[in-house]
C-alpha cells in the first residue's frame, strides 16, 4: 500500500500544482499554452526517442499487449455505440462521451508506468501508444463524421495527422534506430537524457493547467456514463481480454493502467474543430483526471 501511495501522490501533486499555477496566473497566462506545446513537440518526443532507441525490444513479447489494447478500445467503442442506441444521447454530446470513453492521457500514462516499472515499463507503454493513437483517432473522427456530419473522414487528412503527430514520429524514430542496430553517440544520448528528464513533470503540470471546474454542473447523465465507461468499464474489459491473451505480471498491469487512464486533453481540441460539445468535453476531462486517482488506488493493488 505504501508503494501505491508513493506512486500516486507525487503524480497528482504535480497535476494539482499545475492547476494552482493556472489560478494564480504564475508565471503568466500565456506561459502554459506555450509550455504545453513545447512539451508535446520537444520534451515528450525526446523522452520516447531516448528510451526506445536504447531499449531491448522484443516485438513478439509485446504483440499480445498491443492486440489487447487495440481490441479493448474497439470493444468499448462498440459498447458505447450500442448503449447510445438505447439511451439516445444528443449527437454532439455523444461525440464527447465517445472521446471520453476511448481516449487516454499519454502524459499521465507514461508518468504512472515510469513510476511503477521504470524504463522497461516505459518502453512497453510507448509501443502501445504508437499503435493505439492512430486507431483511436480513426474511431473518434469517424464518430464525428457520423453523428455531427462535420467530421467527414478523409484518409489523406488522417495520414497527415499521423505524419505530424510528434509522439508517433518519435516512437517510429526510436524504433528504427533500435531495429537498425545503430548506436547514437554518447553525447547525443546524454543530451536526450537531460532534455527528456523534464518531459513528465512539465507534462503533468500542463494536465493540471487544463482542468476546468466551471462546467461540471452543466451535464450529469453524460458525465456519469463517460466516467464509468472510461475509469471502470474499460479497465474491466482490458483485464478480461488481457487474461484471455495470456498477459500477466507487468504486462497485464500496463494494460489495465492504460485502460484506467483519464481521457486526453486533445479531445477538447477535436471537439472544438469538428463541432462537438466542448463544454461537456471539458467537464469529462476534468472529472476523469480527478477521479482516476481513486480508481487507480483501487485497481493497482489487485494486479
Amino acid at each position: 500500500m505504501e508503494h501505491i501511495v508513493n506512486t500516486l501522490i507525487p503524480i497528482f501533486s504535480l497535476i494539482l500544482l499545475g492547476f494552482y499555477f493556472k489560478k494564480t496566473k504564475f508565471p503568466s497566462i500565456d506561459f502554459w499554452p506555450m509550455a504545453d506545446k513545447f512539451t508535446y513537440y520537444v520534451l515528450m518526443p525526446s523522452l520516447l526517442v531516448y528510451k526506445l532507441s536504447s531499449a531491448n525490444i522484443n516485438l513478439e513479447y509485446t504483440l499480445n499487449l498491443v492486440i489487447t489494447a487495440l481490441l479493448s478500445v474497439l470493444v468499448v467503442f462498440v459498447s458505447l455505440v450500442v448503449f447510445n442506441k438505447i439511451v439516445k444521447f444528443e449527437s454532439r454530446a455523444f461525440t464527447s462521451i465517445m472521446q471520453g470513453g476511448i481516449r487516454f492521457n499519454s502524459y499521465v500514462f507514461l508518468a504512472f508506468i515510469d513510476s511503477l516499472y521504470g524504463d522497461k515499463g516505459l518502453v512497453l507503454a510507448a509501443i502501445v501508444m504508437a499503435f493505439v493513437i492512430p486507431f483511436i483517432n480513426i474511431l473518434c473522427i469517424s464518430t464525428f463524421a457520423i453523428y455531427t456530419r462535420k467530421g467527414n473522414f478523409s484518409f489523406k487528412s488522417f495520414l497527415k495527422t499521423i505524419v505530424k503527430n510528434p509522439l508517433i514520429l518519435a516512437c517510429a524514430l526510436g524504433g528504427l534506430i533500435n531495429g537498425s542496430g545503430l548506436e547514437l553517440p554518447l553525447v547525443s544520448m546524454k543530451f536526450l537524457a537531460i532534455l527528456s528528464n523534464a518531459a513528465l513533470p512539465v507534462g503533468l503540470l500542463s494536465v493540471g493547467v487544463g482542468l476546468e471546474f466551471k462546467y461540471l454542473r452543466s451535464a450529469k447523465k453524460e458525465l456519469v456514463v463517460a466516467v464509468f465507461g472510461k475509469l471502470f468499464y474499460f479497465p474491466l474489459v482490458i483485464y478480461g481480454i488481457g487474461f484471455l491473451f495470456g498477459l500477466s505480471g507487468m504486462m497485464l498491469s500496463i494494460a489495465v493502467v492504460f485502460g484506467a487512464m483519464p481521457t486526453a486533453v486533445s479531445g477538447y481540441i477535436l471537439a472544438r474543430e469538428l463541432g462537438g460539445d466542448t463544454t461537456l468535453m471539458a467537464s469529462i476531462i476534468t472529472l476523469q483526471t480527478l477521479l482516476c486517482m481513486l480508481t487507480l488506488f483501487l485497481v493497482i493493488p489487485i494486479l
